[in-house]
């Protein structure tokens, strides 16, 4: 632990910036975010029309994805992340807190849909002039931020307990829009234009959109010709569909089929944050010995156990599904912060900003009809989209351990 604050207090620049702002993001995020469902559910928002709301998403996030890296490069990093935060999630929190049906949260989901132009900005402006072997460090820090703010999702859980879901997300909305343009005021003005967004900016400079968007077969063929950035993308891509399952439709499973009290949802977090942070801080570094790909394979091993264990869940039993957040946190510490440094140092740093928008666009392409089929599974069975949770799982530790074989390299 006191290597990893020292660690914190050593970094300067646009990383600094970018990871003690951070909370300012997460807080908001992770008190609302427990509840986001069920606000959705109470509003008249059937099972299927969530995953379609979420399909439809995704499919924009495609398109918003395969922009990124062309504006990012032309407009530089600095611009692109704050322009792209207000629009992407300042924007979505007021429509979101005011909605009053399936329309408003299809058209906050369609403003919001435009973050993926901000992930890779924002990304850029940090890794850029980051050396490599802080990466992975600092991604951890990055886990670390978000997880200290979940322990404020309590005081959701109190409000909602006396109030009811409705009336205190709307609160929780209008608090997230204030606390995040605060965010992306802060970091524009403590931030500035890495080397590297100068450089690409002097490049593009006289380059159209269409020569821009062009250049991507280039980078497509630079990505599929590297095996290791193809196991990375894989894997991201499968991972992003179970994340969106899982948080998506634990709410209703555990409050609707399990008869979990509501306001109980924002102590779940507080118990995976916890566990999670002992990891991050004490047991990760303890770790660093051990292969990055032996790490990952245990993490999915655990992940697998997990879903099989909140389906075997019984009604009002509030201490098994405490046992499946704690298997959950322990296999997220394990694989989350070495899966996106695996991807970010995969990554040829000259073409940061395209590949990684390809990246997501492969991403939100694999994942889109995901979220309307786990819907529909939901709407059928709950117990459904964790068993295609179940089979994905599976899925991710074959490629890892198909991987990693007869290879001299981590993954």
């Amino acid at each position: 632990m006191r290597n990893m604050i020292k660690f914190l207090f050593a970094l300067k620049g646009n990383a600094k910036a970018c990871l003690l702002t951070e909370p300012l993001w997460g807080i908001p995020f992770n008190l609302y975010a427990p509840f986001i469902t069920l606000y959705m559910y109470h509003l008249g928002v059937m099972d299927i029309e969530i995953g379609l709301i979420l399909s439809i998403g995704r499919i924009l996030q495609i398109g918003s994805s395969m922009a990124a890296g062309i504006i990012t490069d032309k407009y530089g990093r600095r611009w692109v992340t704050f322009i792209g935060d207000v629009v992407s999630w300042s924007i979505p929190a007021l429509i979101w807190a005011f909605s009053q049906n399936f329309w408003w949260f299809l058209v906050g989901a369609i403003v919001n849909a435009m973050w993926h132009i901000t992930s890779v900005s924002w990304e850029c402006l940090w890794v850029d002039d980051t050396e490599e072997e802080k990466i992975g460090p600092i991604f951890s820090w990055i886990y670390i931020a978000g997880l200290l703010a979940v322990f404020f999702a309590p005081i959701a859980g109190w409000f909602v307990h006396v109030h009811g879901v409705v009336p205190v997300v709307r609160v929780l909305y209008l608090f997230t829009f204030i606390s995040m343009t605060a965010k992306f005021i802060i970091l524009f003005i403590y931030s500035k234009e890495t080397d590297r967004g100068l450089e690409r900016m002097e490049a593009t400079k006289n380059v159209s959109f269409l020569e821009m968007f062009m250049g991507y077969g280039a980078v497509m063929k630079q990505i599929i010709k590297s095996k290791l950035m193809m196991r990375a993308m894989f894997l991201q891509s499968i991972l992003g569909v179970v994340l969106l399952i899982t948080s998506t439709f634990f709410a209703l499973y555990a409050t609707q089929n399990l008869g979990v009290p509501e306001a109980f949802l924002a102590y779940f977090p507080i118990l995976r944050a916890a566990i999670m942070l002992v990891f991050l801080l004490v047991i990760q570094e303890k770790l660093s010995k051990f292969k990055t790909r032996h790490m990952m394979s245990f993490g999915l091993v655990i992940y697998l156990l997990a879903m099989l264990w909140l389906l075997a869940a019984p009604q009002y039993n509030v201490a098994w599904l405490s046992i499946y957040i704690i298997m959950d946190a322990v296999a997220a510490a394990l694989l989350l912060p070495r899966l996106d440094a695996l991807a970010a140092t995969a990554i040829d740093p000259t073409e940061r900003a395209r590949i990684r928008s390809l990246f997501n666009m492969c991403i939100m392409a694999f994942s889109a009809p995901f979220a309307y089929i786990a819907g529909i599974l939901s709407d059928m069975d709950r117990r459904l989209p964790f068993m295609l949770n179940a089979v994905l799982f599976l899925v991710m530790l074959v490629i890892v351990i198909l991987g990693g074989r007869g290879r001299k390299n981590e993954v």
